[in-house]
């Protein structure tokens, strides 16, 4: 059994597509067929069922995945670990992000860390289901680590660590009744709202501030995407929280109505597994995130400005 073929393995299983693993890895597609055909024969039995029209794991597929990404995982520590030892760590890295990952300069942070290890590949992936999926494939082992957001219990296999946090506040059109008061959250139940689909970790604050607050609201209108969100706004067919950094520099045209009841903020953490050992590479990303000490003096700005 050759790394390789795990490898190959493994970029089809989480891409269930030849054609998207073929990219991903550089490959032409007859090579990762022939990858995972050598791999079906030395573990005799079949991984994918697959036709014209889809890719899926078998049982054995299913069992072999997280072993296959535990395996890789140690060769690569292996492969850091001499890395190291001459002077520089190398190898590759998966880190799950947001569409937006607020006051955190995720590009910045990108190019410092790249500066410092030039050796080190940061592959940077989204997941259409949001903090929840990305924190679903940090247990897997999908990702090295994520940025995202999960307010409320750490789910299991996760470790997570604050690294900034800033306001929500609430958009609408200038001529909605309410823009520019200040309002109960309780005057808000009966609006409709444009929000991101459940899972993601702004949707998540608003779903638990008014089910704690034992009120109700629409959500008519779903969109995965910050443009998106504020031309339904603009479009008038709602209202909707969004991050203030994304408000204040995307929203132009469009009035915050201010919450004198409730405050509602948006936390970004990262997230590890808490049964896997990182590579020397996914920590030294770790070193380059905003500590604790910067979190709060983050809050302290926040509070000093309201």
């Amino acid at each position: 059994m050759e790394l390789r073929h795990l490898e190959v393995f493994v970029a089809v299983a989480e891409e269930l597509s030849f054609t998207r693993a073929s990219s991903r890895l550089h490959l032409v597609q007859s090579g990762v067929s022939s990858a995972v055909k050598a791999l079906e024969r030395d573990l005799g039995a079949a991984l994918f069922d697959r036709d014209r029209h889809r890719v899926a794991l078998t049982h054995a597929g299913q069992a072999l995945l997280p072993a296959a990404r535990a395996t890789l995982a140690a060769a690569q520590a292996a492969r850091d670990a001499v890395g190291e030892a001459q002077g520089g760590l190398r190898g590759t890295i998966t880190v799950g992000t947001m569409v937006s990952t607020g006051g955190l300069d995720l590009p910045a942070l990108l190019e410092r860390f790249h500066r410092t290890h030039p050796g080190v590949t940061v592959r940077l992936r989204h997941s259409a289901s949001g903090s929840a999926g990305l924190a679903r494939d940090v247990v897997a082992g999908g990702l090295d680590l994520a940025l995202l957001s999960l307010p409320g219990q750490v789910p299991a296999g996760l470790r997570l660590r604050p690294v900034t946090e800033e306001p929500l506040v609430v958009i609408s059109r200038p001529e909605h009744p309410l823009a520019g008061r200040r309002v109960r959250l309780a005057q808000l139940a009966g609006e409709s709202f444009i929000d991101f689909p459940p899972g993601w970790g702004n949707r998540a604050v608003a779903d638990r501030a008014f089910a704690a607050a034992g009120l109700d609201r629409e959500v008519p209108f779903e969109a995965a995407e910050y443009n998106a969100v504020i031309d339904l706004v603009r479009g008038g067919l709602g209202i909707a929280f969004l991050p203030a950094s994304v408000a204040a520099g995307r929203a132009d045209g469009l009035t915050v109505i201010e919450i004198s009841d409730h405050v509602f903020s948006w936390a970004i953490s990262v997230a590890t597994p808490a049964s896997r050992r990182l590579s020397g590479a996914a920590l030294a990303f770790l070193a380059e995130l905003p500590s604790e000490e910067g979190l709060a003096e983050s809050r302290i700005a926040q509070a000093d400005s309201r």
